[in-house]
């Protein structure tokens, strides 16, 4: 399991590269799926066009604390063999990667139900502020916590 929060420029891991250290996992032969997300900055929705924006969490190691609760808590309910998530923070442009999710398990159901979990429960339950930058302002949108 790999469950980090990193602080943007600090340290840099991208998609291929976490998908590579889940099948350094000595489980990896029980594995038939591997499915991905990497979340990215979007910078056009309908009535606003974001220019930049800021993630934060009030503490990193207790935000990391409750991902790896998420983590532990899917891979049992969908029995899958191996989750990594790296979701960053920081200030951040349109396109930018954000968040990252690998799953691997036994068979693609499992495993992709366990992704859209993962990805579902980080969005809403994870203490993050996000502040949305645009031409008019900024927009505030708070979660979890």
């Amino acid at each position: 399991m790999i469950a980090r929060i990193l602080k943007k420029g600090e340290e840099s891991i991208t998609i291929n590269q976490l998908m590579d250290e889940v099948k350094k996992s000595p489980r990896i032969a029980e594995c038939g799926a591997l499915f991905s997300f990497e979340g990215i900055v979007r910078e056009k929705e309908p009535g606003k066009n974001t220019e930049k924006m800021d993630l934060t969490t009030p503490d990193i190691k207790e935000t990391e604390s409750e991902l790896e609760k998420i983590i532990r808590n899917v891979k049992n309910k969908y029995g899958v063999i191996e989750v990594a998530v790296v979701h960053y923070v920081g200030k951040f442009q349109p396109s930018d990667p954000l968040f990252l999710v690998v799953v691997a398990g036994s068979h693609r159901q499992e495993t992709r139900s366990a992704l859209n979990e993962v990805v579902e429960k980080v969005k809403y339950e994870l203490d993050f502020k996000k502040e949305e930058h645009t031409a008019d302002g900024t927009n505030i949108i708070m979660s979890g916590g």
